[in-house]
Formats: C-alpha cells, sequence, structure tokens
C-alpha cells in the first residue's frame, strides 16, 4: 500500500475538523433552544375542555328545540312548550331581556336570555331540571365535584358573603360556551346557568 501523502492527510484533517465544528454547534443551538422552552414553555392556547354532555333538553348550545344564536323569533316559533313571553317590559328588543315559557315563575326556569336579538343564556333556579353533566340545584360542591371532576373553577360570589361560583371552562362542542353553578352560604347549588361569553358571567342578568 503506498503510504497516504501528507497534503492529502492534511486535507482530510481538516474537513473532519469542520464536520464536527458544525455537528457540534448544530448541538449547542438544540441545547439552547431546550433551555429556552424549558424556562419559557410555548404559549400556544390550551385547547377547550371535553364536551359537557347533554342531560335531557339542558345542553352545551342550547336547551331543548333552541339553539344558541337563534332570534327571539326564531325561538318563539321553534318552542314546542306553552308560548315564550318577555318577562318584564321590553322597551328595546336589542338590548338584553329574558323570555320564559308563558304561565311560568320565570325564576325556577327556564329562562332564556337575548342579547342583540339572539340567545345567548338561558338559566335554571329548580331542582326539577338538571344541569348538562348532570348537576342539580341543591346539590354541594362535592356532588359536582363528583360530576365533573376538577373541571369546575371556584370563585367568590360578587355579592353573597361565603357563597361562590362554580365554573367550567369553554366548552369544546359546537359552540363556546360555559357552565356557572351559584351556590349558596349553605353551600349548596342555588342556581345554575349556561350561555356564551360575555353573557354568561352577567351577574345581574339583564339587570
Amino acid at each position: 500500500m503506498r503510504p497516504v501523502p501528507a497534503v492529502a492527510l492534511l486535507a482530510l484533517s481538516l474537513a473532519l475538523a469542520a464536520c464536527n465544528a458544525e455537528r457540534t454547534a448544530e448541538a449547542g443551538v438544540d441545547a439552547a433552544a431546550d433551555a429556552i422552552e424549558a424556562i419559557e414553555p410555548g404559549t400556544e392556547p390550551p385547547g377547550a375542555a371535553p364536551a359537557i354532555p347533554a342531560s335531557g333538553d339542558s345542553r352545551m348550545d342550547g336547551y331543548g328545540t333552541l339553539d344558541f344564536g337563534m332570534t327571539a323569533e326564531e325561538a318563539r316559533a321553534d318552542w314546542n312548550g306553552n308560548p315564550l313571553e318577555a318577562a318584564g317590559a321590553v322597551a328595546d328588543p336589542m338590548a338584553c331581556h329574558l323570555l320564559v315559557p308563558t304561565g311560568q315563575d320565570h325564576d325556577g326556569g327556564p329562562a332564556f336570555m337575548f342579547e342583540d336579538d339572539l340567545l345567548v343564556r338561558y338559566s335554571v333556579e329548580s331542582d326539577a331540571i338538571t344541569a348538562p353533566g348532570g348537576g342539580r340545584v341543591g346539590m354541594d360542591e362535592a356532588a359536582l365535584e363528583g360530576l365533573y371532576g376538577k373541571r369546575l373553577q371556584v370563585a367568590p360570589h360578587k355579592y353573597v358573603e361565603g357563597a361562590k361560583v362554580l365554573m367550567s371552562p369553554e366548552d369544546a362542542g359546537t359552540v363556546p360556551s360555559r357552565l356557572f353553578f351559584e351556590l349558596g352560604a349553605d353551600g349548596r347549588v342555588s342556581s345554575w346557568r349556561v350561555g356564551l361569553p360575555p353573557q354568561i358571567g352577567y351577574v345581574e342578568g339583564c339587570g
């Protein structure tokens, strides 16, 4: 075997050194990126929570024959119970107002909230109607946790001392609705509602 010329050996050594330097640089870049990700994790918004299943007429995208986004006229036409009537005087049909079935005490529910002439929320204060996922008026926080796990976030009530509100994140169903339970100072559900933001957060309703 003929000896390799010194010039060829030198060229080979330089090429290998350059290749190793490139690999070292790439490894350094990858390590730096991993370190930055560990310090500043990705800021992609979290996905919506798994859809809460319907319970009877109560759904995360509406109630019974009504769907969120319907106009008041469409809701009156599609409702299959007692005719819907305004719960109080309505000076401006585009302003926030409630429609309830005729002859019903609207405090019991369901009461349907419209704003900009669109159905955006419904609320219930009766233990005869089950919320999506199984919650009911009269349940305590432990019972709700048994149904919804850790899905519900807890916040103090805006007005009632010792009361609280349990809120689901935006639903991953057909609309980004949320489910709110209001618990009184006795620790039991006094009402619940399903609706779209921002109306789901109206503590005073249309007041």
